[in-house]
């Protein structure tokens, strides 16, 4: 037993630094996709998008490339389950996708401005964990369980094991899934390369650039960790397992999930069942990177809210981002960035329904003011 707790241990304090490192360059190159979609739509704006596009290639690059040579197994993932709950992603995409607008930022973002002083994101984040919470296994989850995961359509009716776009593609097309994916994989790196350096601001803004590269390649480090050092045979039982993960199988970063089992952690701190995972190690280095960027930086400032409007909307945000990012399965980084790195069709919905929903939020509150 004292085997298996010591490889959870070092499974999340690897969790920890890539977060850590995540945490400090996000906050040093004021990455939020949330952010990205404001400067777009409110001052058209492109810079903080393209540095979001620069990461999902680089993660999607890194992540392709280890699942094409064996390294990391990612059809063992939640993302490419066969089973597609399009529903639950496209409306959970958009609950999130408003959430994060009016809270000003999704779960990364408010790590973020935890670290760097800010009162505001703390009570955000714990209620957006209670009612991350509240979906995974309390009356949330009932409503889901019940009316929108079962809106779903299965692939394996077609004879496909995944949900990959490049397994569809191949399915259809005659090719081996494998290569599909990798080639599809590589035209899709060499589009985003294209578009994001396309414009000579963004080229000439080492800040975002160096960025959105290390981000993405902290996404596909973060699957390499826990698909090799995070997984291997059980001491006991002699099965090969994947240990030190919430959803006992291999993850990268996301944080609305985590975030909820961190606070039953906290709760429930006496039940010996229970470990700091990878995912909550993740959130806690998230802030910890932040707070060293602030501190070095002298950008650490207390910050509360700015009158009941603001925490009206703030904890609405909150509520409808632990909702929408589990029925999700993600946020803006964990469909946005780690779950587009897989090609998933489900990470595209996801992603399609965060961007409605935020777009949308966004023009009313254009009107409201």
């Amino acid at each position: 037993m004292e085997d298996i707790v010591q490889w959870q241990r070092i499974v999340a304090l690897g969790g920890f630094v890539l977060a850590t490192i995540f945490g400090y360059v996000a906050s040093r190159a004021n990455f939020c996709v949330m952010g990205a979609v404001s400067d777009v739509v409110n001052m058209q704006n492109w810079g903080r998008m393209r540095m979001t596009g620069l990461a999902i290639a680089v993660a999607l690059l890194g992540t392709s490339v280890l699942s094409y040579n064996g390294t990391v197994d990612l059809g063992a993932s939640i993302y490419l389950r066969p089973s597609v709950p399009w529903l639950s992603l496209l409306l959970g995409g958009a609950l999130f996708g408003v959430g994060m607008t009016l809270a000003g930022g999704c779960a990364n973002r408010n790590l973020i401005r935890l670290g760097a002083g800010s009162i505001r994101s703390l009570v955000v984040l714990v209620f957006m964990g209670i009612s991350a919470y509240m979906t995974l296994k309390g009356l949330f989850g009932q409503w889901r369980a019940t009316f929108l995961d079962p809106v779903s359509f299965n692939l394996e009716g077609l004879g496909m094991d995944r949900q990959s776009l490049g397994v569809i593609l191949g399915g259809l097309l005659g090719f081996s899934g494998k290569n599909a994916d990798l080639l599809l994989s590589l035209l899709l790196v060499v589009i985003l390369v294209l578009l994001t350096f396309s414009d000579g601001r963004f080229r000439a803004n080492k800040v975002q650039w160096i960025a959105g590269i290390f981000i993405g390649g902290l996404v596909a480090l973060g699957w390499f960790w826990s698909g090799t050092i995070g997984f291997g045979e059980h001491p006991e039982t002699m099965e090969m397992v994947f240990v030190g993960t919430n959803s006992r199988t291999i993850e990268s970063f996301s944080f609305v999930g985590p975030i909820a089992f961190d606070l039953e952690l906290l709760l429930l701190w006496t039940d010996e069942s229970l470990r700091l995972t990878f995912g909550g190690a993740m959130a806690l280095g998230v802030i910890l990177g932040s707070f060293l960027h602030a501190k070095t930086s002298g950008a650490f400032r207390w910050e509360g809210f700015a009158g009941f409007g603001d925490l009206r909307d703030q904890l609405v945000g909150a509520v409808l981002m632990g909702f929408g990012g589990v029925t999700a399965l993600g946020c803006t980084v964990g469909q946005g960035i780690t779950g587009l790195s897989t090609l998933a069709l489900g990470s595209f919905l996801a992603v399609l329904g965060i961007g409605i929903g935020s777009y949308l939020t966004l023009k009313w509150q254009l009107t409201r003011d």
